[in-house]
C-alpha cells in the first residue's frame, strides 16, 4: 500500500492524471476511499493533495461529504500548504457530480467573501469550480458574494455572473459594446479555462475580435489590454485541439495577424504565449518574426526557439 501511495503522490505531483486514474482503478472504489481518507490525515502536503484528486475521481456523496471536511481543516491551516490543498479539494468538487459538492463550493465561497483578506487565487479556483458546476440557483449567491468583494479578486465572479446571466448570442452583443470595460470582458475568458461547452465555441470570434482592438495598446505596454490578449491567447492554447478546428476561417486569420503583433509585447507573458500559439494558426515565414523577438530570460527563450523551430516544420508538412 505503501507503494501504491507513493505511485499515487508521485503521478499527482507529476501531473499525469492518467496514470493517477489508473492506480485507483487498480484497487477499485471500495478499498480505494479508507486509503484516500486516511491520506488526509498525512502531514505532507502532497500526500492529501493526491487523496483529495483520488477522491474526487471516485465522486459520489461520500467523496463530497469527506472533501469539504477537509477543505474546513485546510482552511484553518492558515499557511501555504493548506491554501494549496484547498485548492486541490476545490477543483476536485467542481468534478463531482454529487448536489453536495455545488453547496460545499457556495459555502466556500461565503466564508471567502467574509474573510479579512482574500487570495484571488482562491476566487478563480472557485469561479472555475462554480462553472463546472453551474446552475441558476448559483446566481443569487454569486451576484452578493462578487458585490463584496473588490478588485482584483471580484473579477473572476463577475465573469461567473456574466455567464450565468447571459445566452451565448447575449454574450456576442455584449462583448461587441466598445463601452464594456476591457477587465470586465477579462474576467469572463479566465472562467473559460474550465470549461468551453459547445453552446459557448461560437462566441470566441466575438473574444478574438475584440482583443484585436487592443493589440495596438498591447504592444506598447503593459495593463489590462495586454491582460486581455494574453487571457485570450491562453484560453485557445488551452483547448487547442477542441477550439482551432472550430473556428471559422476569418477567425483564426484573425488570431494570427494578432499573435504576429503581439510577440513584441512588453508583456513577457502576452508575448511568450502569442509565439506559442503561431505554429497553431501561422505560417513557416512567422518563424523569423519569433526569433527577431527572442527574449533573453532563458525558459521563455526556449518558448520562442520551439515556435520557430515547429513554424519552420510547417514547410516540410
Amino acid at each position: 500500500m505503501r507503494q501504491w501511495q507513493e505511485e499515487l503522490v508521485e503521478a499527482i505531483h507529476e501531473g499525469d492524471e492518467a496514470r493517477a486514474r489508473a492506480l485507483l482503478a487498480q484497487q477499485g472504489a471500495r478499498r480505494a476511499r479508507p486509503l484516500l481518507e486516511a491520506m488526509l490525515a498525512h502531514p505532507d502536503a502532497l500526500v492529501r493533495q493526491a487523496a483529495a484528486f483520488g477522491l474526487g475521481a471516485l465522486g459520489g456523496a461520500a467523496s463530497a461529504r469527506l472533501l469539504e471536511r477537509q477543505l474546513a481543516i485546510e482552511e484553518a491551516r492558515g499557511d501555504y500548504d493548506g491554501s494549496a490543498v484547498a485548492e486541490t479539494i476545490t477543483e476536485a468538487l467542481g468534478h463531482l457530480e454529487d448536489a453536495g459538492a455545488r453547496a460545499a463550493l457556495v459555502r466556500r465561497l461565503r466564508r471567502l467573501a467574509a474573510g479579512r483578506v482574500v487570495d484571488p487565487g482562491d476566487v478563480s479556483a472557485l469561479a472555475h469550480a462554480l462553472w463546472r458546476r453551474r446552475h441558476p440557483e448559483l446566481l443569487p449567491v454569486v451576484r452578493e458574494t462578487a458585490a463584496l468583494l473588490s478588485p482584483p479578486s471580484s473579477m473572476p465572479l463577475h465573469g461567473l455572473l456574466l455567464l450565468l446571466e447571459k445566452s451565448p448570442e447575449e454574450l456576442r452583443v455584449w462583448l461587441q459594446d466598445a463601452s464594456v470595460p476591457v477587465s470586465h470582458k477579462t474576467g469572463v475568458l479566465v472562467v473559460l479555462d474550465a470549461e468551453v461547452p459547445d453552446e459557448w465555441v461560437p462566441t470566441l470570434p466575438a473574444f478574438i475580435s475584440s482583443a484585436h482592438e487592443q493589440v495596438e495598446t498591447a504592444v506598447k505596454q503593459r495593463g489590462e489590454a495586454s491582460y486581455y490578449c494574453e487571457r485570450l491567447l491562453s484560453l485557445v492554447l488551452l483547448h487547442r485541439e477542441r477550439l482551432l478546428p472550430l473556428l471559422p476561417e476569418e477567425a483564426r486569420s484573425e488570431l494570427r495577424t494578432m499573435a504576429r503583433r503581439l510577440v513584441a509585447a512588453p508583456s513577457l507573458n502576452c508575448s511568450s504565449r502569442a509565439a506559442a500559439l503561431l505554429p497553431y494558426v501561422g505560417q513557416p515565414e512567422d518563424a523569423a518574426l519569433v526569433e527577431a523577438h527572442r527574449p533573453a530570460e532563458p525558459i521563455l527563450a526556449r518558448v520562442f526557439d520551439d515556435a520557430a523551430r515547429a513554424l519552420r516544420g510547417l514547410q516540410d508538412s
